[in-house]
């Protein structure tokens, strides 16, 4: 078994927002920057500088600033941590039908 709760709890919890989630996809193959994130969402700047700091601290995002901007852009090697935690399960869920719903697979 994984044995780095501590750092798979604080991704998790990363990704328990629907905003933080969104800013990972948005940022996933591309650089934004906090004003172009924050214009999406109905929430102040302070709030969307909360997220961006939720999941810089989950390492889920990295950000660069550069003059007056700040850059961002999702870290994948943060996502594939999450992702190889819930691998570790697939044993125990590879007989059920809800595993085989969720990976497309038909009986």
């Amino acid at each position: 078994m994984v044995e780095y709760t501590d750092r798979i709890d604080t991704i998790f919890s990363a990704l328990s927002d629907p905003i933080r989630r969104d800013i990972i996809d948005r940022t996933s193959g591309s650089t934004l920057t906090v004003n172009q994130i924050a214009i999406e969402y109905d929430i102040s700047l302070a709030a969307t500088s909360k997220h961006l700091k939720v999941l810089s601290d989950a390492e889920l995002i990295d950000k660069k600033k550069d003059g007056r901007f700040i850059y961002v852009t999702a870290r994948p090697s943060g996502m594939r941590d999450a992702a190889l935690y819930i691998k570790q399960y697939e044993r125990a869920w590879a007989d059920t039908e809800e595993y085989d719903v969720i990976s497309g697979i038909s009986r």
